[in-house]
C-alpha cells in the first residue's frame, strides 16, 4: 500500500442541511463528483492527503436553491474551489485486508467560501481492490466560514449549521483531474436529489 494514491472516479463530495420548506420539515441535499487530489500511504499510517472540490459543481433537486447556494451563499464565481488538506497522520493501526473498515481520526485543514480553518473529524477508511476509500461526515457551522444563512425569509429557513459529506475512492493510476473532476457518478454532480431526508440516503464505503 505505501506510496500515493490519487483521487478516482466514484468519489462524491456535498452537503445536507436541515429546512423548512413552506411549514414543511425537509432535508437539502447537494453533491458533486468533481473532485481531484491525493494521498499518500506510509507504513500503517496516511502520512498526507489533500483534496480539492469544484464548488460550483455541487447540485441539489432545487434549481432555485442551486442559484442561492452558486450566489450569495457560497459565492462559486470569487471561490469556485474548497480545499481539504492533512496535517496530521491519519493512523490505521495497521493497513486493513480488502473490504475491511479502519475507523480513525482525521486533523487538517479545510479552506471553503475563502476561510481556512484547522478542523478534526473521524473517518471511516476501507481497503478496495483499487486503493483506499474515505468516509466523513464533517459539521459546518455556517458564521465559522462567513457563509449566509441559506434562510429565505419565510419561504425557507434552515438550521445555522449543516453536514460536509465526503467519500473518496483512490487509485495508485491516473486518478481525476482537476478540469474534470471525475465522471458524475450516481448521486454525484450532474446527478440531482431528491428531498425529503429519507429519500436521499448517506453516502457508504463500496462494501457497505
Amino acid at each position: 500500500m505505501n506510496g500515493t494514491w490519487n483521487i478516482a472516479k466514484g468519489s462524491v463530495v456535498g452537503y445536507r442541511v436541515s429546512e423548512v420548506l413552506l411549514g414543511q420539515n425537509s432535508t437539502a441535499v447537494g453533491r458533486t463528483s468533481k473532485v481531484w487530489g491525493s494521498l499518500v500511504v506510509g507504513g500503517t499510517a496516511i502520512t498526507k492527503a489533500t483534496f480539492t472540490v469544484n464548488m460550483a459543481s455541487v447540485v441539489s433537486d432545487q434549481s432555485q436553491r442551486n442559484a442561492q447556494f452558486d450566489g450569495r451563499i457560497m459565492d462559486v464565481s470569487q471561490y469556485p474551489t474548497a480545499r481539504f488538506t492533512l496535517t496530521t497522520p491519519i493512523e490505521l493501526g495497521s493497513v486493513p485486508k480488502q473490504g475491511a473498515t479502519s475507523k480513525s481520526s482525521a486533523t487538517g485543514q479545510l479552506t471553503m467560501h475563502g476561510v481556512t480553518k484547522t478542523i478534526t473529524f473521524n473517518v471511516s477508511i476501507e481497503r478496495t481492490a483499487s486503493g483506499l476509500a474515505a468516509l466523513a461526515e464533517i459539521p459546518i457551522l455556517f458564521s465559522t466560514w462567513n457563509i449566509a444563512n441559506p434562510s429565505i425569509g419565510e419561504f425557507v429557513t434552515t438550521s445555522d449549521h449543516g453536514t460536509l459529506e465526503v467519500l473518496l475512492t483512490s487509485t495508485s493510476g491516473v486518478g481525476n483531474s482537476a478540469s474534470s473532476g471525475g465522471a458524475p457518478s450516481s448521486g454525484g454532480g450532474g446527478s440531482p436529489v431528491t428531498v425529503p431526508s429519507t429519500t436521499v440516503p448517506g453516502l457508504k464505503l463500496p462494501s457497505s
